[in-house]
């Protein structure tokens, strides 16, 4: 049965989701993505540890002001290539590939738009924003102004190379996704010492490499869409605004914007807490800076398993075959736990190996050891939330992802940061992390069952090729 079923699936009838065993199908559909983002973490921190070398003060404080920046810039390129997909996706599904390709046009059309606010950002309101968080550290704020003058000017490139990966996504050619970012992050990380060191640029060489980088991303992208992507035919006259289209897809994409958002104002929030401690503020802010580049290395795992678990989940739930769906969750949830369990053994065991990478002081070790084995507490419970969240993204109950994000960084995390450092210790600041992601987990179960009950009841009939494993 199973051997007719994937040769029905080669024959055009049946999708490889539908037949292929589970562990199989998600493993070879998420490497490809997992791979490519445990790139990108390495080119952060690679990144990191150049600036550190070069000053380990004033250039790992103004890389940890710019995370914000950064982050909501990353947030409004994916949010707005997320509600292109979700039309892209569905227009190919239904053969109609002109409408797909207007689709597309309309997402670069989105891409300028996303650029051109970045831009009057860096032209415009860097220097403000900068001294909201740099104190009265004159080079702080040097190198802050400098790093995202120059970041939010030449953003095009991520905005683009973003697109363009979606696009590849859309159509099953997450290899050439993969090359397309890792190509970009290879050549930040070639660059760093040679703009940073050699050409003595400094903090302002480090951000030409990085959008260097991300200008090349970028060209790949459309070079691979233009040659390689015969689904897709990108055309200049596709770009002109369509507002039926363009409305389709912010209501898609506009949600997605303001979930990952919401982690760029907790960061800006967090940096305020910590910067009003006197006399180690600037180390507190710069071990919490190290802590989210560090992090990266255990989430953007977790981050590659969801982004092939969630069109899995999707195609079987459309097909009814529960079975499958169920498999998926629990294979994922198991995977996503397992993983977050070793990322808290190294930050308990090995915190102070960790935070000399970034050639970090007396200081900032002795703040950074207790941060990062109070804070790596919350990864009990976070693989299990992010599996959870993508779940019901892909059953279409985005809302309740929404609903915990809020829950857990606006409602909970800021809130109990701020009145922990009240009591006038750092170190109980980091407890808020745990905190938080207890106040996640509840709400992950408590909308997961109510998703599963509605969407997924036992009595929902499955096709006999639900049978394949």
């Amino acid at each position: 049965m199973k051997k007719n079923s994937e040769k029905t699936a080669r024959g055009g009838q049946e999708n490889k989701m539908g037949v292929m065993p589970i562990p199989r199908l998600l493993f070879s559909m998420s490497l490809p993505i997992i791979i490519s983002m445990l790139v990108q973490a390495l080119y952060n921190i690679v990144d990191s540890i150049f600036v550190a070398m070069y000053n380990p003060v004033a250039g790992t404080a103004a890389l940890t002001i710019a995370f914000p920046i950064q982050n909501l810039m990353i947030a409004v390129a994916v949010g707005l290539a997320v509600g292109m997909n979700a039309l892209l996706s569905r227009a190919l599904g239904e053969k109609d590939f002109d409408r797909a390709n207007k689709i597309a046009g309309q997402g670069f059309f989105l891409t300028l738009c996303g650029y051109l606010l970045f831009l009057l950002v860096g032209i415009f309101l860097i220097p403000l924003y900068v001294s909201t968080q740099s104190g009265s550290d004159p080079l702080i704020r040097q190198y802050g102004v400098e790093y995202l003058s120059v970041i939010c000017i030449g953003c095009i490139g991520i905005f683009i190379e973003i697109t363009c990966e979606r696009l590849l996504q859309s159509t099953g050619k997450t290899v050439l996704s993969m090359v397309t970012q890792m190509t970009g992050a290879i050549i930040n990380i070639i660059l760093d010492p040679i703009l940073i060191f050699g050409l003595g640029m400094g903090i302002y060489g480090a951000a030409v490499a990085t959008v260097i980088g991300q200008l090349v991303s970028g060209a790949l992208g459309i070079f691979f869409n233009i040659f390689f992507n015969k689904e897709i035919k990108l055309r200049l006259i596709a770009i002109l605004p369509r507002a039926r289209l363009l409305k389709d897809i912010l209501i898609i994409g506009i949600p997605s914007v303001l979930m990952q958002a919401i982690g760029s104002l907790m960061t800006y929030c967090m940096n305020m807490v910590l910067g009003s401690f006197e006399n180690i503020g600037v180390s507190a802010m710069n071990v919490f800076g190290i802590y989210f580049k560090l992090q990266s290395f255990i989430f953007m795992p977790i981050f590659g398993l969801n982004n092939g678990m969630v069109p899995i989940i999707a195609y079987n739930y459309g097909a009814k075959r529960r079975e499958r769906v169920m498999k998926t969750i629990r294979l994922a949830a198991v995977c996503a736990i397992s993983y977050m369990l070793l990322g808290l053994a190294m930050f308990q065991i090995f915190p102070a190996q960790l935070l000399s990478i970034f050639n970090a002081n007396a200081e900032m070790l002795e703040i950074g050891t207790v941060a990062l084995r109070t804070i790596s507490l919350s990864f009990i419970f976070a693989g299990f939330c992010i599996v959870t969240s993508s779940v019901c993204q892909a059953l279409g109950k985005s809302i309740y992802s929404l609903f915990t994000s809020v829950g857990r960084q606006l409602l909970v995390l800021i809130p109990a940061s701020f009145l922990l450092s009240l009591a006038g210790n750092v170190d109980l600041v980091w407890f808020a992390f745990p905190i938080a992601e207890i106040v996640s987990v509840i709400l992950s179960v408590v909308f997961m069952l109510r998703v599963l009950k509605k969407l997924l009841p036992r009595s929902m009939e499955a096709p006999p090729s639900a049978n394949a494993t």
